[in-house]
């Protein structure tokens, strides 16, 4: 082979050598985008799958910043503010990668893919603006981000740390040698929750600040061994939990100890909802409307057969129950209608305010009624168009049967006097996925029937009769109203001034 022929195939392999290295590095630069959703949104359904486990999948480099707005409420300002900077709109989904790229909606989202993905590089899109991934100081993000690369999240709790520790923990190929000598605590790793899902993960460990999750090997260190996952959490008690849990240290020669973990039962943003809810359906349970049908139908039942006491206990039961039933779905409704509204983000910020003030209307218009009360039949706050006839459907039930499937129809007039205080509930619970909004919805309805059967219990055990609890209800009616106005005023100013 003659020289210039060697030189030519010389440089040739070169040059190709050259391009394979510059697609490797380019390859392992980051792709970096903010990501902001909301648990319970029916489109993010659509896309947080796609975005927070297929793509990552596919494409190691891609990093992508995810804003959740529905269950931390500390991000839902953060849209504000990127729409300022970034004029990215204010629904979600919602895909930012610069002032000029940023996708907004399921189906725009899942259609253009290639537009993240075939970038090849991009910054990190701030609010202070964009930054390479290798300048990102992950510890200065605002809010409550979750961070997720490669299989891997995290998580920050409180902020703090070793930021360069963070970006390590997302990119390194080793994560054991990346921990040797830092301070962490193995942790059990929690279901990450999605819209409409969870993603699992099958290691934590719990830094200053943050919890790291990944799956894959566990970590293995020099000094300490793998210390076995902690038992199940106790029963509550006194409002808190415990279970057994073990460490490494050097105080123990690097063994593995066990000591109890101690735990609050519930969030405080749980125990606060609790107690707005339990408020709320108070307010609803002493409702006069509520209870003004109940003693009509009793008395219309005991009219036509006096001597049959049974068919007022089942039929005061039996009405009770189709009441509850009936609730609970209207329920389900005003909380999938808010979850569907609060797609337009600008509603969700809002939402909770606009709550608290019509928790403050309900109690200056029940406090109104105290001090110039009207008497207006037996449910007042009933339109006087509806009266009639809820008085002709009532005066015709004769047995349990009909008790019961007049209480399904009579619920759609009780409505007008009654949904006040259930809207503002269902508001608070739309924040929290539909399945777990069950449980304190039964507790809801409890209490508000809770009258109905005490009412029915005491006419049956002969220790009042119905005319005595009619006439204790129009006796009272005004402190009833005073009540009522109190608690709904109290609550809807706290709400609006983000007390509780």
């Amino acid at each position: 082979m003659k020289r210039w022929q060697l030189f030519i195939l010389s440089l040739l392999l070169f040059a190709s050598f050259f391009h394979v290295a510059l697609a490797q590095n380019i390859n392992q630069d980051e792709i970096c985008f903010v990501y902001f959703t909301g648990v319970g949104c029916p489109h993010c359904a659509k896309t947080d799958p796609v975005i927070l486990i297929d793509l990552l999948k596919d494409h190691p480099n891609v990093v992508a910043i995810e804003y959740e707005i529905y269950q931390q409420q500390d991000n839902a300002p953060l849209l504000l503010e990127y729409n300022n900077v970034y004029g990215s709109g204010l629904g979600v989904p919602l895909v930012i990668l610069s002032k000029e790229n940023h996708i907004i909606g399921d189906l725009p989202i899942l259609n253009n893919l290639d537009a993240i993905t075939g970038l090849g590089k991009n910054p990190c899109p701030l609010i202070s603006g964009p930054s390479d991934f290798s300048d990102l100081d992950l510890t200065a993000l605002p809010g409550k981000p979750k961070i997720w690369k490669d299989g891997r999240i995290l998580i920050k709790t409180d902020g703090g740390n070793n930021n360069e520790l963070l970006k390590n923990l997302l990119t390194a190929s080793n994560i054991s040698s990346i921990l040797e000598g830092v301070n962490y605590k193995v942790v059990e790793p929690q279901p990450v929750a999605l819209s409409g899902r969870s993603v699992t993960f099958d290691n934590a460990i719990q830094l200053d600040g943050w919890i790291f999750q990944w799956s894959g090997s566990a970590v293995q260190t020099s000094k300490c061994p793998s210390c076995p996952p902690p038992g199940e959490w106790s029963d509550c008690v006194n409002g808190t939990r415990t279970r057994t849990n073990y460490k490494c240290s050097e105080e123990t020669n690097f063994q593995c100890v066990a000591y109890e973990e101690v735990a609050p039962c519930k969030t405080e943003k749980e125990k606060l909802t609790l107690v707005k809810l339990i408020s709320l359906a108070a307010v609803d349970a002493i409702n006069p409307c509520a209870l003004a049908v109940l003693t009509l139908m009793l008395i219309a039942i005991l009219t036509y057969n006096p001597k049959k006491k049974r068919n007022v206990l089942l039929a005061g039961l039996a009405f009770t129950v189709s009441v509850f039933v009936m609730y609970l779905f209207y329920g389900l409704v005003i909380i999938k209608f808010f979850q569907i509204i609060q797609i337009l983000t600008s509603i969700r910020l809002w939402l909770y305010k606009i709550l608290g003030l019509f928790a403050i209307v309900l109690g200056i218009l029940n406090i109104k009624d105290f001090i110039k009360y009207k008497p207006g039949g037996p449910c007042t706050e009933m339109p006087l168009s509806m009266r009639p006839k809820v008085k002709k459907i009532i005066s015709g039930i004769t047995s349990p049967r009909g008790a019961f499937c007049v209480g399904l129809f009579v619920t759609v007039f009780l409505l007008p006097c009654t949904i006040g205080p259930y809207v503002i509930a269902g508001g608070i619970l739309s924040a929290f996925e539909i399945i777990k909004t069950i449980p304190p919805l039964l507790l809801y309805n409890l209490i508000f029937v809770m009258p109905m059967i005490v009412i029915t219990l005491t006419v049956y055990a002969g220790f009042a009769r119905v005319e005595d609890v009619s006439g204790w209800k129009e006796k009272n009616i005004r402190n009833l109203h005073l009540i009522a106005g109190i608690i709904m005023f109290a609550l809807g100013v706290a709400m609006f001034l983000g007390l509780i």
